[in-house]
């Protein structure tokens, strides 16, 4: 099918240069491009060490490679480095997929793919044809006229949300900047409004509640607002309204550090790119305590905190959803103190399977059962990818301020079919920030409930329901469990110090964690913080703080300064 359209495409009439001169709308990475350029290829978690070969022969999970392969986000990489050696990579390299897979056979040939492919060659058109003979020129022309008119019959084929986004971004990118190409913008302009107004929610949200793919879709729009608009068109108020939207989401769900919450398999996203694209955004630039996309946020001081308060997406929306519900994340100014683990999708199917349960995120679970579980699988882009399922039926989250500070109240009916128990949760932050009350509550609410609940308790032989409330920490958090147990000093590479206690109604103790992060070899080796007991009674109340140090003593200020060495000696790309 894909080799039908790229035959009638190859018969149709080419595009014959750039309308003007494209400009690069994406930022790579210096250092990972020099690593590119000497033969190191890491790609979904796997290094692939081959000095002086093709960029193609890299290795891995064939489906997941293919994915970063085909969307060419490395040409930003090399387009970074920017000299002689780059260029010629970047040109023996999107030579050989044109050799390879022009034909419209392979992997590349998805609409989202294909959308995210022409930006990055329309955008980095400079640095490609730099140097090249006008036969290399027309080549690489004729690729790309090829690849914009199959998108301009499989747009439709393309799952709402993301995908669709790309591919449509891809195709205006491509329509306004190719000539010969005009003609195929104004549908692509009309669906993209269309999808504007019907995919993203009235609160700025998604479907998917991934916050870093919300950055992704105000990235494209912006890209597509900043195309039309350039080639003297009007934007559709549906492209601005979505971008107007999106914005104080996404500031909502910006840490103190300037990262996102990692939520439903995003990450923090790439330092400095939510910044960028939120200055380039309308409204307002200071963003209070707030509910937007199913999260609440409190903040004061220089503390934020964010936490997983709605359902998690349902159907194809959960392809990548985590059993986070009621988890939360916590920042001190600059520095990431509590986490969830992330998304370990680079790092193979078990890993991914880890991540998205409930045990890999900073709030309470049941012995080793999940608040939703993973069930059916589908296939996206021919990775089989499992669906949340038995999701909770009410999740209520309110967050309200007080006299002394802010509050979210959330719970959860996620056990309440296994265990008859809903899980309620307080968390309360003081006026200044240096303060984190928190309470959670396992607790029966009818008769049924009880009756659930003494089955489950019967089938532990009246040993009890076990439960564990995790605080998962960011790996460059030194944690020490004071003297008695009774409480935990974590130390932050700052010089900070906070300390998390309790009530002494659980076991407290220190836990392996790890930090998944994509462009990495291996998860991070962190630590946990685990507060464990047993439910014996239709309700259970855990009562803890986390409350920051009024001094810092000097051992903690002449550590930090060495762990950061030793931070500089092990490569954060891990290459």
């Amino acid at each position: 099918m894909h080799r039908a359209h790229a035959r009638w495409a190859a018969r149709a009439r080419p595009a014959t240069g750039f309308v003007s001169q494209p400009e690069p709308r994406s930022i790579g990475h210096f250092a990972r491009g020099r690593q590119l350029l000497a033969g190191n290829f890491l790609f979904a978690g796997v290094l692939t060490t081959a000095p002086g070969r093709s960029i193609w022969q890299a290795m891995g999970d064939r489906a997941m490679v293919d994915q970063e392969l085909h969307g060419f986000g490395w040409l930003d990489d090399l387009a970074a480095v920017g000299d002689a050696r780059a260029r010629q990579a970047a040109q023996a390299w999107v030579g050989e997929w044109i050799d390879t897979f022009g034909d419209g056979s392979g992997p590349g040939w998805t609409p989202d793919l294909a959308g995210r492919r022409l930006i990055r060659w329309i955008s980095h058109g400079v640095f490609l044809l730099r140097g090249q003979d006008r036969d290399g020129q027309a080549r690489i022309f004729r690729s790309l006229g090829q690849q914009t008119l199959f998108l301009s019959r499989r747009w439709r084929s393309t799952r709402p949300g993301l995908a669709r986004f790309e591919a449509l971004a891809g195709m205006i990118y491509a329509g306004l900047s190719l000539e010969g190409m005009e003609r195929l913008t104004a549908p692509a302009i009309k669906a993209l409004a269309a999808d504007c107004a019907t995919h993203v929610r009235p609160d700025g949200g998604i479907d998917t509640r991934n916050p870093e793919e919300l950055l992704d879709i105000l990235t494209l729009l912006h890209w597509a607002q900043s195309a039309i608009a350039d080639s003297g068109q009007t934007v559709p108020a549906a492209i601005s309204d979505a971008i107007g939207r999106i914005g104080p989401t996404l500031r909502a769900l910006r840490h103190a550090d300037g990262g996102l919450a990692r939520f439903h398999g995003g990450g923090r996203g790439m330092d400095g790119r939510l910044d960028h694209a939120l200055a380039q955004t309308a409204g307002p630039r200071q963003t209070g305590d707030a509910q937007c996309m199913g999260f609440a946020r409190i903040s004061a001081g220089r503390t934020t905190l964010i936490a997983d308060g709605a359902r998690p997406p349902e159907g194809a929306a959960s392809i990548n959803a985590h059993a986070s519900t009621l988890a939360f994340e916590l920042t001190s100014g600059r520095r990431p103190l509590i986490v969830n683990c992330g998304s370990g999708v680079s790092f193979g199917a078990d890993w991914r399977r880890a991540g998205r349960a409930t045990p890999s995120h900073s709030t309470l679970g049941i012995g080793g059962y999940s608040s939703s579980r993973l069930g059916a699988a589908i296939s996206t882009n021919g990775i089989a990818q499992e669906m949340l399922v038995d999701l909770p039926d009410v999740v209520n989250c309110i967050v309200t301020h007080l006299d002394d500070g802010r509050r979210a109240e959330l719970s959860h009916d996620g056990f309440r079919i296994t265990h008859g128990l809903t899980h309620a949760r307080t968390l309360e932050m003081t006026t200044d920030g240096r303060g984190l009350s928190g309470e959670d509550l396992l607790t029966t609410l009818d008769v049924p409930d009880k009756q659930r609940f003494d089955r489950a308790l019967d089938a532990t032989q009246m040993q009890g329901i076990p439960f564990a409330i995790r605080f998962h920490l960011h790996p460059d958090v030194d944690a020490t469990v004071d003297l008695g147990g009774a409480a935990v000093s974590m130390a932050l590479k700052s010089g900070e110090i906070w300390v998390l206690r309790h009530d002494g109604h659980a076991e407290l103790r220190l836990e392996p964690s790890v930090y998944l992060e994509s462009g990495r070899l291996k998860p991070r080796a962190a630590r946990q913080v685990v507060l464990s007991g047993v439910a014996m009674a239709y309700a259970t109340r855990i009562r803890w703080s986390l409350a920051k140090a009024q001094d810092t003593p000097d051992v903690v200020r002449d550590l930090a300064p060495q762990r950061a060495e030793d931070d500089d000696n092990d490569s954060g790309d891990d290459t």
